[in-house]
């Protein structure tokens, strides 16, 4: 099935502005143009791509045509770059799933690195990022899957290590007795969101039990740390974010000893792997700075 490009264009400016009025903006058209566009572009699918709302989403078929335009519009920006004759071809964001403890900890100087490329990252679970890979709605992904996506290349990053932290007063109000899994099984937990189980598993390895504590969800890596400061509760934070207050005494580790580390892979489509080149390097070099290596 054949598209025309500018319908593909006007679908992707909707999903990444969230608005007709946006995408109109974005593209130098009339909203009426881009309405007919995404007309005629829903026709010649035969199905629904966009949820009018605020903001405008896309269906999932909606998402993965608009991946595909990025996509092109990232190729042909390479090409551009090797061939000046061609004509350039608008900004193309690299979408990118990454894991939210990495984008509060050691990414962000890694996209800092490529300033000729704009980024729109989707945050997921690590256990979970190489299925927007696999959907084809990213270009790239932090995952802790070290088995190739089919048509991706993957490379391994380093380990993100974790430490089970709380405040002393939490550790003297819950702990006193020591950390075992009855008193465990009483101690408020932090959890990230239903797909975090970092938490289970660290107490599956320390404890030898599957454990089910009171806990509170709390999607912001960031508000773990500070939570965790205000003895809301325990959780597993990434050591990068909590060296200086486990230092200052501000925070106490459960167990001496007892850290756990997440092996994480950088993941991206290999039919864009000369575009995403200079990304890919510099996500190396930044992993090779802030993650356990070995």
């Amino acid at each position: 099935m054949q598209f025309d490009y500018a319908h593909l264009q006007a679908l992707a400016a909707i999903l990444r502005t969230g608005s007709f009025d946006g995408a109109a903006a974005e593209l130098g058209v009339t909203q009426s143009a881009i309405s007919q566009r995404l007309k005629a572009l829903e026709d010649r699918v035969g199905a629904l791509l966009v949820h009018r709302g605020h903001p405008c989403t896309g269906t999932d078929a909606g998402r993965r045509l608009a991946s595909h335009v990025t996509n092109v519009g990232l190729l042909e920006r390479n090409l551009d770059k090797d061939l000046r004759s061609l004509v350039p071809g608008p900004d193309a964001p690299v979408r990118i799933a990454v894991n939210a403890d990495s984008l509060a900890t050691w990414l962000l100087p890694a996209l800092a690195n490529v300033p000729d490329m704009l980024f729109d990252l989707v945050v997921d679970d690590q256990e979970y990022s190489a299925d927007w890979l696999r959907r084809g709605e990213v270009a790239a992904a932090i995952t802790s899957n070290d088995r190739a996506v089919s048509g991706c290349d993957c490379r391994a990053l380093g380990n993100l290590h974790y430490v089970a932290t709380a405040s002393p007063d939490f550790m003297q109000r819950y702990f006193a007795d020591g950390v075992t899994a009855q008193t465990m099984s009483a101690a408020p937990m932090l959890r990230f969101d239903p797909k975090d189980y970092l938490q289970g598993r660290w107490m599956q390895k320390y404890l030898g039990r599957k454990l089910t504590p009171p806990s509170h969800r709390l999607p912001s890596p960031q508000g773990f740390v500070e939570a965790s400061l205000l003895g809301l509760g325990w959780g597993m934070n990434p050591e990068l974010l909590v060296r200086s207050h486990i230092a200052s005494g501000a925070l106490v580790p459960l167990l001496p000893h007892a850290g756990f580390d997440t092996p994480l892979f950088w993941q991206s489509a290999r039919l864009l792997g000369d575009a995403l080149e200079p990304l890919t390097r510099s996500v190396q070099r930044a992993a090779k700075n802030g993650l356990m290596q070995g």
